[in-house]
């Protein structure tokens, strides 16, 4: 393995460097650095260890189809079907987050309010992975409910650490669970595989706009409540 592709931060700065990447360069992660990362994404905690995340990383002809495939049934408009909710709404604060959110993407890439085939192109491009080269679908068996789905989070989180802290850009997408028959057709997983959402990866390409978007977070007292 190249020196490129070892850890080149300490989890503290993996931690504050993370970011959602919207844009990303043909290159492909070494196959070597690809099984390191998600050996270590095996050491997130679980309930009773119990594992519960099933991920199918897809890169090369099956993702270029699958992309074909997401990117068509967004272009139709094609009616959602996830496996988990996926209409609910925020309000109060959780609301202004998301709009501060959305109005960062959007300024960065320069697509207004009002341009309505703009933002249609701009939020396919969830569909078409970011044009990255790598994505992980990662899937939850039934009966397996709230409780796993939770230990799943923190998988995707350990894994998105050990990403970046090789210099390799990720982002967490809940956009890649709404068509998820799709992605069972095209890489022939059982119906009681049910989809929660995906990370598309790979090497960060700084001449997409949509890279120059920074989101604000939460003072600590704003959101930690201390007891003792």
């Amino acid at each position: 393995m190249s020196i490129a592709e070892r850890p080149t931060m300490n989890l503290d700065e993996a931690i504050r460097l993370r970011r959602s990447v919207r844009g990303f360069l043909p290159r492909e992660v070494p196959q070597e650095t690809l099984r390191e990362v998600f050996a270590l994404a095996q050491f997130a905690p679980s309930n009773c260890n119990v594992q519960p995340w099933t991920p199918h990383v897809v890169s090369g002809d099956k993702l270029r189809r699958l992309r074909e495939a997401l990117v068509a049934a967004g272009m139709r408009d094609e009616p959602i079907k996830p496996d988990w909710p996926a209409d609910g709404k925020f309000v109060g604060i959780y609301r202004e987050r998301q709009v501060g959110a959305a109005q960062a993407l959007y300024g960065a890439m320069g697509v207004v309010r009002n341009d309505t085939v703009g933002r249609k192109l701009a939020y396919i491009r969830n569909h078409a992975f970011f044009d990255a080269p790598h994505a992980v679908l990662i899937f939850m068996q039934e009966p397996f409910d709230t409780r796993e789905a939770t230990d799943i989070g923190m998988y995707a989180q350990t894994l998105m650490l050990a990403l970046t802290a090789r210099g390799i850009g990720s982002c967490a997408q809940g956009a890649l669970g709404l068509f998820p028959d799709i992605v069972r057709e095209q890489l022939a997983i059982p119906s009681n595989f049910k989809l929660l959402f995906g990370i598309s990866f790979g090497y960060e390409d700084n001449e997409v706009k949509a890279n120059g978007a920074r989101v604000e977070r939460a003072q600590v007292d704003d959101v930690v409540h201390f007891h003792r």
